[in-house]
């Protein structure tokens, strides 16, 4: 929860994810249905509307590219006309491609008929299955694979996958993570990937039945060491995600409250595990995000994907995080933290004028905020800071110096009081931690008796020699006298 908190998904957008797999076409006609054939009894859809997707690894390349990442798809469709759309889709959302069109292959099509929302009948067409070109598919991905960060195996069974050993392998050889959304009963062909990401129902058709999450995580544990796996991310439909690894466990219970449509929804924890995976943040991090996109992703129509910014809002709104915390009132904040609380969250609390911003500031915030989950920042207004410091401070107004705080990462929440002291804040904030800087005694921090009666604790930390906005001030009125007249 605590790295969930300092989360920075903005910066997925440079990272590189290369996906190579199964690609199919997956197509909608919608209409009305208003009557039943009188030649069967099945239902006439009067098709007023109809679009594709792309589907297979495609759609996990989409969503990918719709959190922002820099993705590249590998795979193989047919010589023809549906094989054109697909290029075409790719195209109209900037997924580089390295797709090889067999002339002896048809392009995997699933047809869907929808009507008032619900899926009446699919249909699909995989005749003519003849060879894949894995020798291409092969020489395509060794070119690819060094410029990318991440890369995303997914395997839905239909022939492009023939050897994914030598696939990893290869990544492995560049360094690379390799992510494997598996498919069949025999996971050792997948063997050295760092996750894979089975459901339910697949890793049981391997390990056979798992009545408890005991049992799940035993099973698990038992293939990390039998197929060189890193981690295994297990999706279980409204029980959530499990993730195991050879020494921990995760548990990640399913956010989304009602389930519109699962299709897809595999494919949106993958790309986005590998998109953050990409970057700085951390397995199980990853997979918790991935678990929220999720939540997302089953509320909406078909194959789908999720967009960064609908991320970063659920996010927040599952973090209890909001943003233009500047403008907040103390009870605003209170409401904010009590919904996150009963998660486990811990909350630190310090207080200061702030006047100039340095280099003191920033390293004691940091410390500070590294000591629990979420940083509340209480700033003394401006009469109080003028009552402190004297005739001419502050320096910044309240709103300026308000602003700047806000804009440090380390920082979740920012309010301002009046009065000479915090004290009464502290009593409404309640925090877990409270923090002050500089040479004091417990006792005479101000609602550090509060705190410690709560069961909370108070931490003096040291600041930093040699950096004070005194100091600063009276650097520059010496240096540049006129200047302050």
């Amino acid at each position: 929860m605590k790295n969930l908190m300092k989360l920075d998904l903005a910066r997925v957008k440079s990272n590189k994810v290369l996906v190579v797999g199964d690609l199919l076409l997956d197509r909608y006609w919608i209409g009305d249905t208003n009557k039943v054939s009188p030649e069967a009894p099945v239902p006439v859809v009067l098709v007023n509307d109809f679009f594709e997707k792309l589907g297979g690894a495609g759609n996990v390349a989409a969503n990918a590219s719709s959190l922002g990442s820099d993705s590249c798809l590998i795979g193989e469709v047919g010589k023809d006309s549906d094989g054109d759309n697909f290029l075409a889709l790719c195209e109209s959302i900037s997924i580089d491609t390295e797709i090889l069109r067999n002339p002896i292959r048809e392009t995997i099509v699933k047809h869907r008929i929808v009507s008032q929302g619900q899926q009446l009948l699919r249909a699909d067409f995989e005749t003519k299955l003849g060879e894949s070109n894995s020798s291409g598919l092969f020489e395509a991905f060794s070119r690819r694979v060094e410029d990318y960060d991440v890369i995303v195996i997914s395997d839905y069974g239909k022939g492009t996958v023939k050897d994914p050993k030598a696939l990893i392998a290869r990544a492995r050889q560049c360094g690379k993570r390799v992510l494997v959304d598996p498919k069949g009963e025999d996971f050792s062909k997948y063997t050295g990937a760092d996750l894979i990401t089975p459901n339910l129902k697949e890793f049981e058709s391997v390990v056979g039945k798992c009545d408890n999450l005991e049992t799940l995580v035993l099973s698990a544990r038992k293939m990390l060491l039998d197929c060189d796996f890193g981690a295994l991310l297990i999706t279980r439909g409204c029980d959530g995600m499990t993730l195991v690894t050879e020494t921990e466990e995760y548990s990640f219970n399913a956010k989304s409250q009602e389930v519109f449509d699962v299709t897809g929804a595999g494919d949106t924890v993958c790309a986005t595990i590998a998109t953050l995976w990409a970057g700085d943040v951390t397995l199980s991090v990853a997979c918790e995000v991935a678990n929220i996109a999720a939540g997302i992703v089953v509320n909406k129509f078909g194959v789908a994907t999720v967009a960064l910014e609908e991320v970063m809002a659920e996010l927040k709104s599952y973090t209890g995080m909001a943003s233009g915390c500047f403008s907040m009132t103390s009870s605003d904040i209170v409401s904010a933290l009590t919904k996150v609380r009963s998660k486990g969250v811990n909350v630190v609390m310090t207080n200061g004028c702030f006047d100039i911003l340095h280099a003191g500031h920033i390293q004691y915030l940091n410390e500070a905020a590294a000591l629990g989950d979420i940083l509340v920042v209480a700033v003394n207004d401006d009469a109080s800071v003028m009552r402190l410091k004297g005739k001419g401070r502050p320096i910044n107004d309240l709103s300026s110096r308000i602003h700047l705080l806000r804009a440090l990462r380390c920082v979740d929440y920012v309010l301002s009081f009046p009065e000479d002291t915090p004290e009464r804040l502290i009593k409404e904030i309640r925090p877990d931690i409270l923090v002050k800087g500089g040479d004091y005694e417990v006792k005479d921090i101000a609602g550090s008796d509060y705190v410690l009666a709560n069961g909370g604790e108070v931490t003096i930390l040291s600041l930093v020699e040699g950096h004070s906005t005194s100091a600063i001030i009276d650097k520059v009125s010496r240096q540049y006298p006129r200047d302050l007249e």
